[in-house]
């Protein structure tokens, strides 16, 4: 069956209503995972007084506007972030829909579309979660990034890129970025320049897009990166850390209290650089640069074809 005997709007609305159902289940994801939780079991509760949230009271975004943003079952406050989260969801599907799958040959298969569509939006999806993830506890889950790495390898048969491309773009990558921003930042500065976890998503942006895909994803994050710092720092904000940050390290602490000195020595030579061991806003800093990376792929992912364009008319940028 081709891909045409099924109406656009048609396509475009089943998008939408998965990334709204998907983007639900990312809330979910978004907070058991960096704490080392089962993410299908159990099913979700409330954070406040931990009781069973019913499936009416979980719809996507519906829900919480009928709540008027506060649980049934305790009256505490649901954060704006959760129907956000969901609305970003059913974004990704319709953005994956619209610019991914319709504009294939009409006579495409209604099968590799969907393989396409579906291969794309988990890719979108991952790095969603791992946005809000980074910006809470400024790390990123091997799950998501090495998980994005392994589904870029897979699906490189139903993509256009070679092989070959694929491997270099994600292997130079990291091993480039390693060297210098971790390495050789380390050597000169004592720490390093930029965390493990965004190495590794950049060389995802490199199994996904190439070396070059990934340089502009680096530069792009880069740029947009520091045009958000500049304008927090010009109104005034402190660029406080995360509150996950501050309470893991109230953790850390504890947990080294009880320890002997010999395992005490032992743990803190195995988090050695690591930003909990940091006093509060000196580590790599308050500003996660892993949500402008992912910002940097999710235009390439989107964009990509009039990013090209655009770079192509550049003569410093004739080999991209």
């Amino acid at each position: 069956m081709p891909l045409y005997v099924v109406p656009a709007p048609w396509l475009q609305a089943f998008a939408v209503i998965l990334g709204l159902l998907f983007g639900s289940f990312l809330n979910v994801v978004i907070w058991r995972l960096p704490r080392g939780e089962n993410i299908a079991t159990p099913p979700s509760s409330c954070p406040a007084c931990g009781k069973r949230i019913r499936p009416w009271d979980n719809v996507p975004v519906l829900s919480w506007l009928a709540l008027r943003g506060r649980a049934r079952c305790c009256g505490a406050p649901i954060a704006v972030r959760y129907p956000l989260v969901e609305l970003l969801g059913g974004l990704v599907g319709w953005a994956t829909m619209t610019d991914i799958v319709l504009p294939l040959a009409p006579d495409t298969p209604l099968l590799l579309a969907g393989a396409l569509f579906f291969v794309h939006f988990a890719l979108a999806l991952g790095l969603l979660a791992a946005l809000f993830i980074d910006l809470d506890h400024l790390e990123l889950p091997d799950s998501i990034t090495l998980g994005g790495i392994a589904l870029g390898l897979l699906t490189l048969p139903l993509r256009d890129i070679s092989w070959q491309e694929s491997l270099l773009g994600g292997v130079a990558t990291f091993g480039v970025v390693w060297l210098l921003f971790i390495v050789g930042y380390r050597w000169l500065r004592g720490r390093d320049g930029m965390g493990l976890g965004d190495a590794k998503l950049l060389a995802l942006a490199g199994v996904w897009f190439g070396w070059t895909g990934a340089l502009f994803v680096l530069l792009a994050g880069a740029i947009q990166g520091l045009v958000v710092t500049i304008a927090l720092l010009a109104a005034g904000s402190t660029l406080e850390e995360p509150e996950a940050i501050k309470q893991e390290r109230v953790a850390l602490a504890q947990h080294l209290a009880t320890l002997d000195d010999a395992e005490r020595e032992k743990l803190l030579a195995e988090l050695k650089g690591d930003l909990l061991l940091s006093e509060p806003g000196q580590g790599l800093g308050t500003i996660a640069f892993g949500p402008f990376l992912i910002l940097g792929i999710f235009e390439l992912l989107f964009f990509g074809e009039a990013i090209r364009s655009q770079l192509q008319s550049l003569l410093w940028f004739t080999w991209f």
